[in-house]
């Protein structure tokens, strides 16, 4: 009884803090989430968990705009290909020994907080699109499956698009919607989407609705740009514990 009441402490707390990073920052939620529940779970069994909030989350970042044909009209190659390398990698994250996925997961925020904090200024030209799309999709999709974060390298090269804001911020959605529902497919194929993962998962929206929620209310009083910064070395630090663990 007290196991369970410190698991569903620690995993409401996480969705909470989550949901807080997405309200603030748009994005996070299920790279803060698979962080830390890295910490004390499988990562496959923090994928399962975080696939309903997220889903739940980005779909409405999807379907708030208003430019969800013209996008998917340009983007459905790199959509479908994070589908195929998703599912092909998905195999790893069940199949890894939880501390090789664990610090294939460190790596992979390690990566993602390295890139964001220096922030380099990429363009990609109108001419390489149509080919690089499906790799970087291709791409996105395995690191999706082998880690259950799907920020790299697909944040970056959507924002070299040179997107305006809104658009930037529906094409998001729509690629963390893509790579949510391939993510739960590939596990539920492997056996790790199983009826009790899937009540948990449903009820961690709740606190991430209440987290987002914070997070727009705290965006109005606070500098993003410093809540970015500590929310980065705080993913670097997180991602140093995973990726160390193994050896300790």
């Amino acid at each position: 009884m007290n196991e369970s009441f410190v698991f569903l402490t620690l995993a409401t707390t996480t969705f909470l803090v989550a949901g807080l990073v997405k309200g603030v920052t748009g994005m996070g939620l299920p790279t803060v989430a698979m962080g830390l529940l890295g910490l004390v779970m499988p990562p496959a069994a923090a994928a399962a968990m975080l696939v309903l909030p997220s889903l739940v989350t980005n779909i409405w970042q999807w379907l708030a705009g208003s430019s969800r044909g013209p996008l998917l009209r340009r983007l459905w190659p790199m959509m479908l290909c994070i589908v195929l390398g998703t599912l092909g990698g998905s195999s790893l994250l069940v199949a890894t020994d939880p501390r090789w996925s664990g610090l294939t997961l460190g790596v992979a925020l390690l990566v993602y907080a390295g890139y964001a904090l220096v922030s380099p200024v990429l363009a990609v030209p109108g001419r390489v699109e149509p080919w690089l799309s499906p790799i970087i999709g291709l791409i996105t999709g395995a690191v999706t499956g082998a880690t259950g974060v799907f920020v790299m390298p697909a944040v970056p090269y959507l924002q070299s698009l040179r997107l305006d804001k809104d658009l930037l911020v529906q094409a998001l959605g729509m690629s963390f919607t893509v790579s949510t529902l391939a993510l739960a497919v590939g596990l539920l194929l492997h056996g790790a989407f199983r009826p009790q993962e899937m009540g948990l998962s449903a009820l961690a929206i709740i606190p991430a609705l209440m987290g987002m929620w914070l997070g727009q209310m705290i965006r109005t009083r606070l500098s993003p740009s410093r809540f970015r910064m500590f929310f980065l070395l705080f993913l670097g630090l997180l991602g140093l514990e995973l990726t160390l663990r193994p050896f300790y």
